[in-house]
């Protein structure tokens, strides 16, 4: 078989394999979501088979604690979270009106010497865009919790997710075995070095991120709270829920809780002070102790190359791609790094000239 009919047939199966990804993309949620779960967690059964015990016993045990614990914590927290959300919500032309009231003068007083006249459209722009905010969350809200196919999507994930999780986990070292021993001889061993590079990519990147995202999040929810931010739990946890993207998380988080600061501290600046120090705070443990401990620079992902890979798997594919995104991007970053380098070695890039040695 020659180069040529070689790329040709992987051209073939590529093509094939985004064209079933696309057309079955709408039942494709919750084997999706076992994958990345039976991902997550082959570590921690690997680690209970090395003791003694059976795989299937291991597998059983883990999938059993694993949405046990996941059971209970949305038991506990979606009440309460929708609850605050609710009240946001209805609380959004309130809060509007307040910073016409009190924040607006004072930047009145400062922007007017520039020329800006905020009292006549902005007041207005302010004041119909509470409203529609109000509108757009509301519906946003009753697409996420309504229709038949979010039905489908949440029983298909409460039923089917669990058990493809187990046989998944249960039987994922001989699948990666089975794989193994249909990889092309010529090319085998270069593979298996790239899939080393992306599982350490992941691992470091999704293992390690989760656990950034669920310690910010009860950071920020605990902190707010305390501080006696109205709605500082939902604030939080969502802050902390979307702090896999870079800066958006925590940026979100703390324009959210500085408006909502502003609106019910006004004009004690020792609360609104306390509620920007909460996310200083949290952004330099962050940066200095939880994500370089837990996350470290083996990742070799780019902020903006995973906020794209975000963006364009919710805008192709909706929430599906956004689970898909972060490994699709590290498996396009590994693979693109090792054809910059054969691109290097290559007569391409040196011409008549032998490459350099190392």
């Amino acid at each position: 078989m020659t180069a040529r009919q070689q790329w040709i047939a992987w051209g073939v199966i590529l093509t094939v394999f985004i064209l079933m990804l696309v057309l079955l993309r709408g039942i494709l949620l919750p084997f999706v979501a076992a994958m990345a779960i039976a991902y997550l967690l082959d570590p921690v059964a690997d680690r209970l088979e090395a003791r003694g015990l059976s795989r299937t016993l291991a597998t059983l045990l883990i999938i059993a604690l694993f949405f046990a614990a996941a059971t209970a914590l949305v038991l506990v927290l979606v009440p309460v979270v929708q609850h605050q959300l609710d009240n946001f919500i209805a609380h959004l032309p309130r809060y509007a009106a307040a910073f016409r009231e009190t924040v607006l003068p004072y930047l009145q007083g400062i922007i007017g010497r520039l020329g800006i006249d905020l009292n006549g459209d902005v007041k207005q722009a302010i004041g119909s865009g509470s409203g529609q905010a109000m509108k757009v969350l509301d519906g946003l809200i009753a697409g996420l919790l309504g229709g038949g196919a979010a039905i489908f999507n949440l029983l298909s994930l409460l039923v089917v997710t669990p058990v493809v999780s187990f046989y998944l986990l249960r039987d994922w070292d001989r699948m990666v075995t089975r794989i193994d021993t249909f990889l092309p001889l010529d090319h085998a061993e270069t593979i298996r070095e790239q899939v080393r590079k992306i599982d350490q990519v992941l691992a470091g990147f999704v293992r390690g991120q989760m656990l950034v995202c669920l310690i910010l999040g009860g950071f920020y929810a605990i902190g707010l709270s305390l501080a006696g931010l109205q709605f500082g739990l939902f604030i939080g946890l969502s802050a902390g829920a979307i702090s896999f993207i870079p800066y958006v998380g925590t940026g979100l988080g703390f324009l959210v809780s500085i408006g909502v600061a502003l609106a019910q501290f006004w004009p004690d600046w020792i609360w609104i002070a306390v509620v920007a120090g909460i996310f200083a705070l949290g952004q330099f443990l962050e940066g200095n102790f939880i994500t370089p401990k837990l996350v470290g620079d083996r990742v070799g992902l780019h902020p903006v190359w995973i906020m794209f890979g975000l963006f364009a798997g919710g805008a192709l594919f909706g929430f599906l791609g956004m689970l898909l995104a972060v490994p699709v991007a590290a498996v396009i970053g590994v693979l693109t790094r090792y054809t910059l380098q054969r691109y290097r070695d290559s007569h391409l890039f040196h011409g008549g000239r032998p490459p350099a040695q190392p």
